[in-house]
């Protein structure tokens, strides 16, 4: 359950309003088809290294195998500024949200009170943050169910204003924008390529998956059933939740647009508000705050981690290594914690307009990762064919490789170079908007090049790749799943 709700976010739930204004309904969802299709490749990318060696780092400690030792620090450096610029945008989302009840309150009470929140789980262990994470997973989780039903229903006419809907807005405004006011395939395209900006940010993170790796009970055997299950469900959720999106709220409303003053809610919030159904939207608002903390309490966990994971293997200050008699890394903690900060920029920001700045970051920094994964496999596979070994031994394998890796490598890619060209047309310059998007980018090959100047490693050759280590240990962990006893056991370990 938390590796299906952990990843579901506001990046659906509130980052959609601003896609569907910039590429409208069918931009929105071809959008979010396209990052799905790379999701998909990059889980079953990682499904098939990650099936045969579930090691601890995931794809870190994968990529210093497989490639060389500065393409694993700079993975692991990308991976902890992603999530650690994850943590503002998720706080100044939750500001937005509250700003439907209160618009007048300061945004620093609200960021306040939700970092208060993750900080507490995240100092309170393991434990605490495994049973709040499961809480807030199956609160998302419902929430999104009942929303793509409810909004099928409104769509059909089945609210109090009985008003059939159809595909009404995909005819006017239409299905999709110009943006800007740009005419042609021009406007169209590039509301699109900011749709699959916003989507990216929405989709990223189902890959820690693999960083649990070494924790998961017969790994060999559940983590190609959990990559099987979840991209599943991502793909059903969010595009299922954003066909629903473009068919009840037209692409012209204002209240989409999160970076104005008057942006306080979620396009499922507003096709509520729009059908009348009083109550309900302030329900749903209240799920879709959890949704903020949860991810921000998650988002702390991950880059926590993954800074003190870096400082075990020596790519980081020894500090980092620091814990507490639980075996808590407050260190990590605390200096993640302090990133947060950031986040008070909305307090003379508009909130909306800080989380487009922080969810365009963070999509770059989880696209640089998927690149990263797609280089690890194919250096894998070819390393692994090599040294005489065929496919059909690994535990998990998929028909669509190597392609799923090239396109994963190349789509990745191409919408990193994309993800803000409107910036280099006539008249519309934004310097926040180049500065977001573009200067990340550039994060990893700057770390990657200073981390191979002085490690001087070479690239690792196909025939001196490790397969070897950790196998006996990893072998004698698999064991053959438990039969279930009746039809309710079948459906609880077919759902989980």
């Amino acid at each position: 359950m938390i590796s299906i709700g952990g990843v579901i976010g506001t990046g659906l739930f509130l980052g959609t309003g601003s896609a569907l204004m910039n590429g409208g309904p069918l931009g929105l969802l071809l959008g979010y088809m396209f990052i799905g299709s790379i999701c998909y490749c990059v889980m079953i990318t990682i499904g098939e290294m990650i099936s045969y060696l579930p090691i601890a780092g995931g794809h870190i400690k994968l990529a210093e195998r497989f490639v060389d030792p500065a393409f694993s620090f700079a993975l692991g450096w990308n991976l902890w500024y992603n999530w650690t610029v994850t943590l503002p945008a998720e706080l100044s989302a939750a500001a937005t949200i509250m700003n439907f009840w209160h618009p007048d309150v300061n945004n620093a009470v609200w960021i306040t009170m939700c970092l208060v929140v993750a900080i507490g789980i995240n100092l309170s262990g393991v434990g605490v943050y495994g049973e709040t994470e499961f809480m807030f997973a199956s609160i998302k989780v419902v929430t999104i169910v009942g929303l793509i039903i409810l909004g099928i229903v409104l769509d059909l006419g089945g609210g109090p204003n009985h008003d059939r809907i159809g595909f009404r807005y995909w005819k006017d405004p239409g299905p999709f924008v110009q943006f800007y006011g740009i005419s042609g395939i021009t406007g169209r395209f590039l509301g699109w390529s900011r749709v699959v900006t916003q989507a990216a940010f929405a989709y990223v993170g189902s890959e820690v998956v693999a960083m649990a790796a070494a924790e998961a009970k017969n790994p060999r055997r559940n983590l190609p059933k959990a990559i099987r299950r979840v991209y599943i469900r991502l793909l059903l959720f969010y595009i299922g939740g954003v066909f629903v999106i473009g068919l009840l709220v037209p692409s012209n409303n204002p209240l989409l647009n999160v970076n104005s003053n008057n942006a306080s809610a979620s396009p499922f919030v507003i096709a509520i508000n729009q059908a009348g159904i009083k109550g309900l939207p302030s329900v749903i608002n209240a799920a879709l705050l959890t949704s903020a903390w949860s991810a921000a309490s998650s988002d702390l966990y991950i880059a926590s981690r993954g800074l003190y994971g870096l400082a075990v293997s020596g790519n980081a200050p020894q500090i980092f290594l620091r814990t507490s008699r639980s075996g808590l890394p407050y260190v990590a903690v605390a200096t993640c914690a302090s990133f947060s900060l950031l986040s008070y920029m909305a307090v003379n920001t508009s909130s909306g307009m800080v989380f487009t700045w922080f969810s365009s970051m963070c999509a770059t920094a989880g696209l640089t990762t998927w690149f990263g994964i797609g280089v690890t496999y194919l250096r894998f596979r070819k390393g692994f064919l090599a040294q005489g070994h065929n496919t059909l031994e690994l535990p998990y394998s998929s028909r669509l490789q190597p392609f799923a890796a090239w396109w994963a490598v190349c789509a990745s890619l191409v919408t990193l170079l994309f993800s803000a060209w409107e910036v280099f047309l006539r008249d519309n310059w934004s310097a926040a908007t180049f500065m977001t998007n573009y200067l990340p980018m550039m994060l990893f090959p700057v770390l990657y090049g200073i981390a191979k100047v002085v490690t001087r490693a070479p690239l690792i050759k196909p025939s001196e790749m490790d397969f070897h280590s950790d196998i006996a240990e990893i072998e004698a962990m698999t064991f053959a799943d438990e039969r279930p006893r009746n039809i309710v056991e079948a459906f609880w370990m077919r759902l989980m």
